[in-house]
């Protein structure tokens, strides 16, 4: 079941984040049509820029770890040769930064594109073959564009199945629903842009290769709670560590990602987003790996709109279930 309604449920978040878009574009005389596939475009275009965004990193951070490997094991053997001597442990030096270089070289290709273009490979047949992968993307753009088109048809058909006594209720639901999700993702937006700024420049002042890549990819990651800065805070230690070793560098982007998180968590988003969906820590990592157990990727980027809704619907039915008579009695 999950591998049918992946399709759909990316397709209509995707839809619902780019409706504003598409009605920003017919307010200024654009046929409905012509919108939504603008609306479109733009959003593959974000996609486009992420991906590429990836590749940029790649293209920055493999050959230095092709050129730093060996170097790293003659640094570890220089530090615990001695340690390992003293207990009478002795290791084969030579041959273990011999096969640890040729490993790395065949795993790690100076052609990030190739890299790339494997790794899309192995997400698409994973699921189940390169022409599902294919099929699903082809559905979601579908889906996604006669959505953006039939948006408001779509829910007054929704409305009409809705019986008459629970309407109004829905009604509300609903449009609690959209404001809560509408205040994410714009105030998400708001921090996403403004900590690519500070990423990019800190990164760029402390001198690391391909700062703006990594410093936007950063902020894109923080959409991903704790598992996304985890990610962009890994990539910068190991950019400085390559270029730099240890020393200045990495105390450098400690401070910067430790005063990033501090802005971020203490000022941006209680300011910009309210305090996110309002789910407990665990919730969102139990979120987290539901979904993407789920949906798979998407499913770890949808978790916490999607969870929005649930939360909604839950503390409806939570309230309606103390008010009632039979909790009372």
């Amino acid at each position: 079941m999950a591998e049918i309604f992946t399709p759909f449920l990316t397709a209509f978040i995707l839809a619902y984040a780019l409706r504003p878009v598409c009605l920003w574009l017919e307010r200024h005389r654009l046929p409905r049509a012509a919108a939504a596939g603008i609306a479109m475009i733009i959003g593959l275009g974000v996609c486009f820029l992420i991906l590429s965004l990836f590749i940029t990193l790649l293209k920055t951070e493999i050959p230095l770890i092709k050129a730093q490997f060996p170097t790293w094991i003659q640094n570890t053997q220089s530090w615990l040769g001695p340690k390992l001597s003293e207990l009478n442990i002795h290791m084969d030096w030579s041959a273990l930064k011999f096969s640890a270089t040729q490993k790395i070289t065949e795993h790690f290709n100076d052609n990030s594109e190739a890299l790339i273009s494997s790794t899309l490979e192995t997400v698409l047949t994973s699921g189940s073959s390169v022409i599902a992968g294919f099929v699903n993307a082809v559905l979601i753009l579908f889906v996604m564009f006669y959505l953006l088109i039939d948006w408001d048809h779509f829910f007054q058909l929704v409305k009409k199945i809705v019986p008459l006594r629970a309407q109004e209720t829905v009604h509300h639901l609903a449009m609690h629903t959209d404001g809560l999700l509408s205040q994410y993702l714009r105030g998400m937006l708001i921090v996403i842009s403004i900590m690519s700024v500070f990423y990019s420049v800190g990164l760029s002042a402390i001198g690391i290769k391909g700062s703006v890549a990594l410093g936007v990819f950063t902020a894109l990651m923080i959409v991903i709670p704790y598992i996304g800065i985890t990610l962009g805070f890994t990539l910068a230690i190991l950019a400085a560590l390559l270029q730099f070793g240890p020393g200045g560098a990495i105390i450098g982007v400690l401070i910067l990602y430790g005063l990033g998180q501090f802005i971020e968590g203490f000022f941006l988003t209680p300011r910009l987003v309210g305090e996110r969906i309002g789910l407990h820590p665990v919730a969102v990592l139990f979120a987290l790996l539901l979904f993407g157990k789920l949906f798979g990727f998407f499913g770890v980027l949808l978790a916490l709109p999607t969870s929005a809704v649930g939360l909604v619907l839950l503390q409806y039915g939570w309230s309606r279930y103390t008010q009632s008579s039979w909790y009372q009695k």
